[in-house]
C-alpha cells in the first residue's frame, strides 16, 4: 500500500526530502495542464511548474491538513499562474488583421451559418485563445477557470481568494470585454 500524501509530507519536514519526489511525480500531469492554460510556450509553461513545485516545498509545513494536500496544492498553483500572467501582461495590440486562414475561413463559415460552424474546429480554439491574449489576467483567470476549466463560482471563489460576488463581476467584465473584442474584429473584417 501506498502512503498517504499526508504521510509523505510529515517525511519531508521530518527532513526526508526524497519523500517530496512521489508528491511530484503524482500531481505533475495535473499541474502541467494547469499552466498549459496560461502560458504560451512550452517553456514558460515548464517555468510555472517549475516555481509551483518550487512554492509548494518552501510552504509545506504551511500545509495544515485542513482540506486535502491536492486541495492546497491547487489553490498555490492557480495563483502562481495568475502571478504569472499579471508579470507577462504583454500590453500589445495584436492586430486581428493577422489572423491565419483556417481562422479566417472559420469566421466567414460561422458568420454565414453560426448553427454550422465547428464548434470543436481548431480555428475555432485558436480564435478563442488569441481574444483570451487580450484580457486583463484576472478576466482570463476567470474566463479560464469557468468556461474552460468548468469550475463553479463557489470553486473559483476558493481557489482565488475572491469573493463570489467578485468572481461573477469579473466574469461578467471578461465576457463583455470579449464580446467586444468580437464586435471589433466582425467590424475590422467585414466593413
Amino acid at each position: 500500500m501506498e502512503p498517504a500524501d499526508e504521510d509523505r509530507i510529515a517525511a519531508v519536514l521530518a527532513g526526508d526530502t526524497a519523500s517530496f519526489e512521489p508528491l511530484v511525480q503524482k500531481y505533475s500531469p495535473r499541474i502541467f495542464a494547469m499552466a498549459r492554460r496560461y502560458a504560451r510556450r512550452e517553456d514558460e509553461v515548464e517555468d510555472v511548474v517549475q516555481e509551483i513545485w518550487s512554492k509548494a516545498y518552501q510552504r509545506l509545513a504551511g500545509f495544515r491538513g485542513e482540506a486535502p494536500f491536492e486541495h492546497w496544492l491547487m489553490r498555490l498553483a492557480v495563483r502562481t499562474c495568475y502571478d504569472f500572467l499579471r508579470r507577462h501582461q504583454r500590453n500589445r495590440e495584436s492586430s486581428f488583421t493577422e489572423l491565419t486562414e483556417a481562422e479566417n475561413e472559420w469566421l466567414d463559415r460561422f458568420v454565414a451559418a453560426p448553427a454550422e460552424a465547428p464548434e470543436d474546429a481548431d480555428a475555432a480554439r485558436q480564435l478563442v485563445q488569441r481574444i483570451l491574449d487580450e484580457l486583463s489576467p484576472d478576466a482570463r483567470l476567470v474566463i479560464t477557470l469557468l468556461e474552460i476549466e468548468e469550475r463553479s463560482v463557489k470553486e473559483i471563489s476558493r481557489l482565488t481568494g475572491w469573493s463570489p460576488t467578485l468572481v461573477k463581476v469579473r466574469a461578467f467584465r471578461a465576457r463583455a470585454k470579449m464580446k467586444g473584442i468580437l464586435a471589433k474584429l466582425a467590424r475590422d473584417k467585414y466593413l
